[in-house]
Parts: structure tokens; C-alpha cells; sequence
């Protein structure tokens, strides 16, 4: 398995993870509150479980993979953006950095697949 691969596969399960936790769970509904962003939280989880999806799909198709990963790079500058703006502590920034910095190579990645 090549580390591209493993980090396709992880990066597709936290946000399915995450994604899911968003779209059920009490504790996020309090987050999104703290981050004074309730009306996005349905829309950020759909978002989520949309990427992981897509980033499963983009191992066979490469299009998908780059749209998804794109697009889950930008939902983590969001996500950076957001905990910024309330001043949360930096280690409260590592997750979304640390996914941000994952699909931003991914998605060079499946740049460089699809001939970019």
C-alpha cells in the first residue's frame, strides 16, 4: 500500500467519522453554537460524508478523488477559520491543520495522476 494510498484511506475515514458525529451528535450541536455557526452544521457534516465518500470513489477515479480532497483541504481553512475567530487555544487547531495539510497533498497528488 503507498502512503498516498493509507492517507487517501485515512483521510476518507476520520471524516466519515466526523462527518456522521457532526450530522447526530449533542456535543456537536454545542460546538457549532460556541463557534456561533449552528445554521452550517447540517451543511458542514453533509459536507464531510460527501468528501469521505468521494475520496473512497476517487481511488478508481481519479476526478472524484481530486474534487473531493479539494474540496475537504477547504472545508479545513473553514474549519482553522472558524476556531481562530473565537480565539480558541492552538491545540484545538491540530485536527483541522493536520486534515487540511493531508488533503492539500492529496489533492496535488491526484493532480499530478490526472495529468496537471
Amino acid at each position: 500500500m503507498t502512503i498516498f494510498l493509507a492517507l487517501n484511506l485515512v483521510s476518507a475515514s476520520l471524516f466519515l467519522f466526523y462527518g456522521l458525529h457532526c450530522l447526530s451528535s449533542q456535543k456537536m450541536v454545542a460546538e457549532f453554537n460556541r463557534y456561533e455557526l449552528a445554521e452550517y452544521r447540517r451543511l458542514t457534516g453533509t459536507l464531510e460524508v460527501a468528501g469521505a465518500l468521494g475520496q473512497i470513489v476517487g481511488i478508481w477515479i481519479s476526478p472524484v478523488g481530486l474534487l473531493a480532497s479539494g474540496g475537504l483541504a477547504l472545508l479545513m481553512i473553514c474549519g482553522v477559520w472558524a476556531r481562530w475567530r473565537i480565539e480558541d487555544p492552538w491545540t484545538a487547531f491540530i485536527p483541522a491543520v493536520s486534515l487540511g495539510v493531508i488533503n492539500g497533498f492529496l489533492f496535488l497528488g491526484m493532480l499530478q495522476k490526472i495529468g496537471f
